[in-house]
């Protein structure tokens, strides 16, 4: 949560930029948890078992934003938060039904908590949220709830035990016996200071098998390190079973029964006379015994606003500006040029006899330099990564809004959740993942008849799968549809005058395939809000170009679609193969470097106008740069190496003069006229006053293998 500094007051959101981001932030992150929080309750309705813990999540969670909305001055963000929070809160009390139609309401609050956070951040993007029909839409479902069945009369319960129950825990121990479950009373005798853990297990073990209603301090038999506490909980086990699950020994486990007459009561039922009097709040109001959630020890802070036993943060964590770390990230970079200027006066040193002793001082100081700046590099790497699961949770809004507004039912299946990337490279990849998980429901998923008509289960199964393979990150988005028809691709492509119709004889099933990404390419008949508009996918191909990355789609017709992505899984700092082609210094990212070995003559051979090398017994396409960059013509050198770059399936070979060893480098950008050179990613410092131009090796893959326009390249050799 928010703190606010001591002794300042905030009078506006924007009078401190500091407290306004800390603001957006924080209410990020909630509505982030929001979003996974709903889903999952989404998932809970369609097993046809909603967990109240989520409603109580989700409500907490609204509850904080509109505190923290409230405290900055956001107002339409704290109105949103008050209508949801009433949505919330009749849902919980079991005022109204979890049906569709809530749960649709649900997700369009959330939808519209990111379009006024989006507004706070950018004052020039318009949310675009109508509060008033959203204020009567939820009008319209809270109106007049049924009153509840007074079942809590049947069974032998205290009324003191009763009046101590707060609204919700009284709901919760009504909805419990009106589905049939048993009613029991524990009582259990804890030493003071293992008692938050202790209930702790005790809750996690009933997890599953029994709902805890409430807790309540009891002194009966206590003594002055130990403390009863009665738990009242309901499970569908009997006593043995149960006390056996929750692994109870000295403890004491009751059943409820129901009233025989209404005049006797079960001895069972009777909470004992030792039990004290219910505590009463500051305002006479009786205490509400503390919810599983909410169970604290008499040490610890109190989470109603009252006064704090400790002002010390409970988080060990700081958020930290992304610019912040690629500031550090590019001094780190700036003393990696520093450790390889050391490493060459270390070498001049060595190579004078009068000086031997003095380059052994150097080299010490060289590898413990060199140490601490990996440590330092590889520490900061560490921060700026991300897991991919918060990017997965938007998606799984996107495929089930999509899904219902075209009446389809989908399946989203996640693996790889917690793989990390760097987070400059999670959020650019957000976009690109979103366009093809739409297009995989708009065009990919079918309508459950034309799928049961096909031999089909009637609910489409779309899956993301995420791993870490070397340096790369592999992201693969499939799903089970319609797959991609040839025939139609052909078609619309040349129609469009994207293909020409003599050439189209002359591809290959995965060049045909490419076409999807052409600008101006779509197969949709008619323009939507989803598709259709030829602005989808040669956008993400472009976008996963920019973060070094490649794409490659895979489809058979009535089988489905697989796009896999692959990412390198950080930019910030990159180890680089360092190389001269006709006097000129190039940098060539490790990652793609598969090996590097000596040209021989012998082996180069001409196939389809295209020079290619055998390597042991596959045919390996080169490229040789000097030509490439449009270099003047000079003699090759004696010796020439072949530098092996490969991407995802895709392998080339760079021709190249001489070979200089790996540095780690920081790719500087090149300026706004030169950034969308196509081949070229930046430029790198590598001391002593030498520049290298860094290649851009899954641009050079995409245009030199899969045939790109021929102006392309001439753009890039007049450069």
């Amino acid at each position: 949560m928010v703190r606010a500094t001591p002794w300042r007051r905030v009078t506006h959101p924007n009078s401190k930029d500091g407290v306004r981001e800390e603001f957006l932030s924080e209410a990020q992150d909630l509505i982030e948890n929001l979003s996974r929080d709903l889903l999952m309750l989404d998932h809970a309705q369609k097993e046809g078992s909603p967990d109240p813990d989520l409603l109580n999540d989700l409500f907490r969670g609204v509850h904080t934003v509109k505190g923290l909305a409230g405290m900055f001055g956001y107002a339409p963000i704290a109105k949103l938060a008050h209508h949801l929070e009433d949505l919330l809160d009749n849902l919980r009390l079991g005022r109204i039904s979890l049906s569709q139609e809530t749960l649709d309401l649900l997700f369009e609050g959330v939808d519209a908590f990111q379009r006024l956070l989006a507004e706070a951040k950018d004052p020039k993007t318009t949310a675009e949220v109508d509060l008033d029909r959203f204020t009567r839409s939820v009008s319209l479902v809270t109106a007049s709830p049924p009153a509840p069945a007074n079942i809590l009369s049947d069974y032998d319960l205290d009324p003191n035990l009763l009046a101590v129950l707060t609204e919700y825990e009284e709901h919760r121990l009504r909805a419990t016996l009106q589905q049939g479950m048993t009613l029991f009373r524990l009582r259990v005798c804890l030493l003071l200071d293992e008692i938050d853990s202790a209930l702790d297990g005790i809750k996690t073990r009933a997890k599953g098998v029994a709902e805890i209603i409430t807790y309540m301090p009891s002194m009966g038999g206590s003594d002055g390190d130990q403390l009863d506490i009665e738990i009242l909980l309901a499970s569908r086990l009997d006593d043995v079973d149960l006390r056996e699950v929750l692994e109870l020994k000295d403890a004491v486990l009751q059943i409820v029964d129901r009233r025989r007459t209404p005049s006797s009561r079960s001895p069972a039922a009777t909470v004992p006379a030792t039990t004290p009097p219910a505590a009463t709040t500051d305002s006479g109001r009786p205490a509400a015994a503390a919810s599983p959630d909410e169970f604290r020890s008499s040490g610890s802070a109190r989470r109603d606003g009252g006064e704090l036993a400790s002002l010390r943060s409970v988080t060990n964590s700081v958020r930290v500006d992304i610019r912040k770390l690629d500031h550090l990230m590019n001094v780190v970079g700036e003393l990696g040029i520093v450790r390889g200027t050391v490493v060459s006066l270390t070498e001049r040193c060595r190579a004078a006899p009068e000086l031997r002793s003095l380059a052994g001082e150097l080299q010490r100081v060289q590898r413990s330099f060199e140490r601490h700046l990996n440590e330092a590099q590889e520490g900061i790497l560490a921060i700026r990564m991300v897991p991919l699961g918060h990017i997965f949770d938007k998606l799984a809004r996107i495929v089930r809004q999509v899904a219902r507004e075209r009446g389809k039912d989908v399946r989203l299946v996640v693996k790889g959740s917690e793989t990390e990337v760097d987070k400059l490279i999670a959020e650019e990849l957000a976009d690109p993942l979103m366009h093809i998980v739409r297009n995989a429901v708009d065009h990919g998923a079918e309508p459950p008849a034309i799928r049961e008509a096909a031999q089909k289960t009637g609910t489409a199964t779309l899956s993301i799968d995420a791993f870490q393979k070397g340096n790369h990150v592999v992201i693969e988005i499939k799903d089970d549809g319609a797959g991609i028809d040839p025939g139609v691709l052909l078609q619309t492509a040349v129609r469009k005058g994207l293909l020409n119709q003599g050439a189209v004889g002359e591809l290959s099933r995965e060049e045909l395939l490419g076409v999807i990404f052409m600008p101006g390419f779509s197969t949709a008949e008619q323009v939507t809000d989803i598709s259709g508009r030829g602005m989808g996918m040669d956008v993400v191909k472009t976008n996963i170009s920019r973060l070094g990355g490649v794409i490659d789609v895979q489809s058979e017709l009535g089988v489905g679609t697989t796009f896999v992505i692959t990412l390198p899984i950080t930019l910030a700092i990159i180890s680089a193969l360092v190389v001269r082609v006709a006097g000129r210094a190039f940098a060539v990212p490790l990652s793609t470097v598969q090996e590097a070995l000596r040209l021989e003559a012998a082996r180069l051979r001409t196939v389809e106008r295209r020079e290619v090398y055998g390597l042991r017994g596959e045919t390996l396409p080169l490229c040789r740069l000097a030509q490439f960059f449009g270099f003047a013509e000079r003699p090759a050198p004696p010796k020439q190496y072949v530098v092996v770059v490969t991407l995802a399936q895709r392998r080339l070979g760079f021709v190249v003069d001489e070979l200089y060893g790996q540095r780690d480098i920081v790719i500087k950008p090149l300026g706004r006229s030169l950034q969308n050179v196509r081949g070229i990613a930046g430029a790198t410092d590598l001391g002593e006053q030498r520049l290298a131009l860094v290649l851009d090796a899954p641009a050079l893959l995409e245009e030199l293998l899969l045939g790109a326009e021929t102006g392309t390249k001439r753009e890039r050799q007049s450069v």
